[in-house]
């Protein structure tokens, strides 16, 4: 039974019955009006960048006011976007969809203005006096310091609301570029004597393929179809880039890395703790892939042989059976994260289907308050269940998130990874139990291919992003200069660990991440998020008892405090690389049992 027989779509009816429905036409007519609304009060009330403001009854009842006001249009604008989204991620060719996304868009600049304005106002207030005076503006403390650190680096009002005004034409427009572009995507491959054009989704899934042959066709003819492309794509890449440094230069940020650990609320002492950390580490992952490719019975990996199975699942892994593991697996760690799983099995909100024109990977996305969407491209192996697992996660989190304002519900980068990858550890320790050799090697393989891509092929992905933003001040690069740039990046990380000369130059082109004015380096989070997630997990080993009874209130708390302090909370110092070291120690460990096991194989024991 194929994953496309099995994998299910997301139900959306439960919000509105559909893009024509008379209830969504009204429910985004509604909301455009209350964005209008919402600026009538800002004007009455005087909302926008001053001159110090003192504190009184009056500034309170303002405060609390807009607030209210903007917290409730926030949750309306975040369901209808998720709405429309979900048409959009899983058929871009769908037009009705796309256009209103760019309706919502073009109103939402007016949004965005407003919270422009809002972050102005809020600078000029005495935060202490106001925290004092206000039970909402203490129950929101780190989030206002925060801003008050924004409006230091907001640029004159009317400079902010034409970069609003020009975003949705601008970067935002590059990054649609991208999406509706790669989610379009074929590839032209011949397998097995037949050819055929496959979405670019497909083609990137047949890496896992069993036969080497179909690996490097697939990769060949990927490459070849991102080389067609390569033109329009390097323009937005460029594009973006450009108006990230433009921006950030105007509102007086040091660096683009700057901008993104304030949003990731992490330091730069952290970060270079971690990426430190994870350098003196590439020997070990260059251990597992050295050790990869003799179990495969190659010289050395290539590009195209890093996805490739080994070992034996001895279990059926399609989407039922999936299912009934992840569940299994949440009930032994607590009944309150069964009972969510079954929810959002029961509710349908995954859509696991691989179809053209649909979205390539995996993510999760909050629709209302405690309820989630779930996308992937399923595929009826492990890697399959435990993405399941990875982005039930995510939808727990935003779970337990739910009891907080509209303001807490958004977490830091850094942050977002961690019931995802503690989930992934769950299920990963589970099929570990009682595995046989084969399979033990297989589950084995599959944890070290994914932490590999966290932390080796992440760093490559930060090290190009550095470079890249710091030659397009310069001017643009072309599509031959981005391609080396990103060889480079993985000649540097992957080492001796693959083969030199079969790498993916156009790496860029594939990773959507790049292709965000909001979001730069929207990698190294990643990184982040799985060496938290596994400190957080040996601290589960170590007390489960004491370890559940905080860790909801952890979820829920993410938005509340710095990374650093939430950190502490478990007795963990994410400042000095101990902790890092640490956390890599428990994939070294895996390394050594996974060179174990290969060396066993080989020699027949």
């Amino acid at each position: 039974m194929t994953a496309a027989q099995t994998a299910p779509r997301w139900d959306m009816s439960v919000v509105f019955p559909g893009l024509n429905s008379d209830e969504f036409r009204d429910e985004f007519a509604d909301v455009l009006a209350a964005i209008d609304a919402l600026a009538h009060l800002f004007d009455q009330l005087q909302i926008g960048p001053r001159d110090h403001t003192d504190v009184d009854a009056d500034t309170v009842d303002a405060f609390d006011t807009v607030m209210e006001q903007c917290g409730r249009l926030i949750e309306r604008v975040q369901t209808l976007s998720a709405y429309i989204g979900a048409f959009i991620s899983t058929d871009s060719r769908d037009t009705a969809a796309q256009a209103r996304m760019s309706e919502l868009q073009q109103h939402l600049v007016r949004l965005s203005q407003l919270q422009t304005r809002f972050l102005g106002w809020i600078g000029s207030l005495d935060i202490g006096a106001l925290i004092d005076q206000s039970p909402v503006a203490s129950d929101h403390s780190y989030m206002l310091l925060k801003a008050q650190v924004s409006s230091e680096h907001l640029m004159p009002q009317g400079e902010e609301d034409l970069a609003a005004e020009l975003s949705p034409s601008g970067g935002a427009a590059w990054g649609k570029l991208h999406g509706t572009l790669t989610s379009q995507l074929t590839v032209s491959v011949e397998l097995k004597g037949e050819k055929a054009e496959l979405p670019m989704s497909v083609v990137r899934n047949l890496a896992m393929d069993a036969d080497r042959e179909t690996r490097r066709i697939a990769y060949e003819a990927e490459l070849a179809s991102w080389a067609r492309t390569a033109v329009p794509l390097a323009a937005a890449l460029n594009s973006v880039k450009g108006e990230t440094n433009t921006l950030d230069d105007r509102r007086g940020w040091e660096s683009v890395l700057d901008v993104s650990l304030f949003n990731g609320s992490i330091d730069r002492q952290t970060l270079d703790a971690m990426l430190k950390a994870a350098r003196a580490s590439f020997p070990d992952f260059r251990r597992y892939l050295r050790a990869k490719a003799r179990a495969l019975g190659f010289p050395l990996l290539t590009w195209y042989d890093l996805f490739a199975p080994l070992g034996q699942d001895e279990r059926s892994w399609d989407f039922d059976s999936a299912q009934e593991f992840l569940l299994d697996q949440f009930g032994a760690y607590s009944d309150r994260l069964r009972a969510f799983a079954e929810r959002a099995f029961r509710e349908r909100w995954i859509d696991a289907e691989p179809r053209e024109g649909k979205r390539d990977g995996a993510f999760c996305m909050l629709l209302r308050r405690d309820e989630s969407r779930i996308l992937s491209n399923f595929v009826p192996t492990y890697d399959g269940m435990t993405t399941l697992a990875h982005e039930l996660g995510h939808a727990y989190h935003n779970y337990n998130l739910a009891q907080r304002s509209p303001f807490q519900r958004s977490n830091p980068m850094t942050l977002a990874e961690t019931a995802s990858i503690f989930c992934e550890t769950i299920v990963e320790q589970a099929a570990l139990e009682g595995a046989g050799q084969s399979e033990r090697l297989a589950i084995l393989e599959s944890a070290l291919q994914g932490a590999t891509q966290v932390v080796v092929d992440i760093s490559s992905r930060f090290i190009f992003e550095t470079e890249v933003l710091q030659r397009r001040r310069n001017r643009e690069l072309s599509v031959d200069e981005l391609n080396a740039l990103m060889v480079e990046a993985q000649q540097e990380t992957y080492g001796d660990g693959l083969d030199q000369t079969v790498l993916h130059p156009y790496m860029w082109a594939v990773k959507g991440h790049y292709y965000s004015t909001a979001r730069a380096y929207y990698n190294f989070p990643y990184m982040f998020g799985l060496l938290f997630g596994l400190g957080l997990y040996a601290r589960y080993e170590e007390d489960p008892d004491t370890f559940r009874a905080g860790y909801d209130d952890l979820l829920s708390s993410t938005t509340l405090a710095d990374a650093a302090t939430l950190a502490a909370r478990f007795g963990m110092d994410i400042t000095t690389p101990d902790f890092w070291d640490a956390s890599l120690d428990v994939i070294r460990r895996k390394v050594d049992e996974f060179e174990r096991l290969v060396d066993a194989a080989a020699s027949g024991v």
